[in-house]
């Protein structure tokens, strides 16, 4: 089963707040529904959404109020934030536009209008998530290109050094010494495949490594 569009309703009049509730399930999407900015912030805590629509004069918080703290926070950037307003002037859409609003709907709402606007705030919160995500792996896979060529060259000079020192000392035919150079050969030999890996990234795969970190999944 395909998972719902989650949508923050933010709206301090019980009967406008019910009928969007209504008017969105019914368009199949998740909502959570709120009274006032305070308490969106609060739902936020637990509760993603990928749009929240907000109405601009509410008690407590209001909608503006609202707009600048969630575009303020690094983890809800990227949130698409619509406000429901009476407001017409120009003046008003600067002012919400410069928190960071990014469309505005007037009342009274449309219906067909208002989940048209939502659809294309999903579209468009999707590709910034999709964005976000290469722009992730692509400095994912240059750090670890980065980190194989700095290890790859004091690397093979290790490996000459350790080849010169075992035809120095072959002729003494020391088994203990010749077990000692197996074990270095096998580990520089493990080095470079990890190092060779690391040069030749290309589709970075990230694991959970324990509880708080995370690592890059290698062959």
């Amino acid at each position: 089963m395909t998972e719902k569009d989650k949508i923050l309703v933010v709206e301090d009049e019980r009967d406008t707040r019910f009928i969007l509730d209504k008017l969105l399930t019914k368009n199949n999407f998740e909502v959570l529904a709120v009274n006032n900015g305070k308490e969106a912030l609060k739902a936020l805590e637990t509760y993603s959404p990928k749009v929240i629509l907000a109405d601009w004069t509410m008690p407590v918080m209001d909608g503006l109020e609202l707009c600048n703290q969630v575009k303020s926070d690094e983890r809800f950037k990227t949130l698409y934030f619509i406000i429901l307003t009476a407001r017409t002037s120009l003046r008003d859409r600067v002012t919400g536009l410069d928190v960071g609003a990014d469309d505005f709907l007037m009342k009274p709402i449309e219906n067909q209008e208002l989940v048209a606007r939502i659809r294309s705030g999903i579209r468009i919160y999707n590709l910034q998530r999709e964005l976000k995500t290469i722009e992730h792996s692509k400095a994912i896979v240059e750090l670890a290109c980065s980190i194989g060529h700095n290890i790859n060259n004091p690397l093979s000079s290790l490996k000459l050094a350790v080849s010169d020192l075992k035809e120095m000392i072959a002729a003494k035919n020391n088994n203990q010494t010749e077990e000692d150079f197996q074990i270095i050969q096998q580990s520089i030999e493990r080095i470079q495949t990890f190092v060779q890996q690391l040069i030749h990234l290309e589709n970075p795969q990230i694991i959970n490594y324990s509880d708080n970190s995370k690592m890059i999944k290698f062959d």
